[in-house]
């Protein structure tokens, strides 16, 4: 990694830090620290689950436990057991925690205001604009891209979500059974693998890799969330994958696509791959690619 550009990164956390008060002991005069607020906020009104609330909120669970102990001995939440077994705990703020969100709303937007008054209209567009930018760079930083057994309930879920996608998108709809198979046994090394994207323990995308013996590796199950596109994690999974095949000894990428996925042949295209003649007799497709891969990092 760049020294300079980690360097630039810690100045940056610096100043972030400072100008929003995360260094005092009481955020925004309230007599408490930042994570405190920050989890009255979170659970917000309608309360939360604990552990949703531990991933959103990327937290240890002893450290989000402190924190609500300490919120509950100010009277501000209680936390409640539910569930068949007990164990499905959910946050709920008291009357008085209603009335120190309200609050802490309330001074968050001044603390804003004071961030924007001081500069000129340009300037506050400016910074408007770099702080949108910035909070997407951030979230797409905070996407986590594992080598997942297809069996597990988050592989599950992408590879629901990415036939029912096609079954909107296609023209005629998607039936599975009719496709080139692309099963468990054949997502599991040494066949094959899944990668699956998450983030705050969410599901949010996933690519897989059919290995052949010849030195061909199939990309198959393509699919980012609508929430998280625009991150660059399409980009991001096939640069893996392109990684995986090469440590799989695999030395040519093929895949197959739809015409109606015209952003995913954007991509394809975009991160070198050629159209050749179709290479199989996949039913749903309409454009076939192929690349020579080696193993360079991104």
């Amino acid at each position: 990694m760049d020294e300079a550009l980690v360097e630039r990164v810690r100045r940056f956390n610096r100043v972030v830090a400072q100008r929003v008060g995360a260094l005092d002991e009481a955020f925004l005069a309230r007599g408490r620290p930042m994570g405190q607020a920050r989890l009255l906020w979170e659970i917000g009104p309608e309360g939360g689950e604990v552990r949703a609330l531990r991933a959103r909120l990327d937290l240890d669970s002893g450290y989000l436990s402190r924190l609500l102990r300490a919120l509950e001995a100010q009277g501000l939440v209680r936390v409640e057991a539910g569930g068949e077994d007990g164990r499905v705990r959910t946050a709920r703020l008291t009357g008085a925690g209603l009335a120190e969100r309200e609050e802490l709303d309330k001074r968050s937007d001044e603390l804003a205001a004071g961030m924007l008054s001081p500069l000129s209209g340009e300037q506050r567009e400016r910074l408007v604009v770099a702080m949108g930018e910035v909070e997407r760079l951030l979230v797409a930083s905070m996407v986590r891209v594992a080598v997942t057994d297809p069996r597990h309930p988050d592989a599950r879920h992408c590879v629901r979500e990415y036939f029912a996608e096609l079954g909107r998108r296609f023209e005629a709809g998607f039936d599975p059974g009719l496709s080139i198979s692309a099963d468990d046994e054949e997502l599991t090394p040494p066949r094959g693998l899944l990668l699956v994207a998450t983030l705050h323990d969410e599901p949010v995308g996933c690519g897989a890799l059919k290995l052949h013996d010849d030195g061909v590796a199939e990309v198959k199950r393509m699919w980012v969330s609508p929430s998280v596109r625009g991150l660059g994690l399409g980009r991001r999974l096939l640069a893996e994958l392109e990684a995986q095949a090469v440590r799989h000894a695999a030395r040519t990428l093929r895949l197959e696509t739809n015409r109606t996925l015209t952003e995913a042949i954007a991509l394809y295209r975009a991160a070198g791959f050629r159209e050749v003649e179709p290479f199989n007799d996949e039913p749903y497709a309409h454009h076939w690619f192929e690349k020579g891969v080696t193993l360079v990092p991104w």
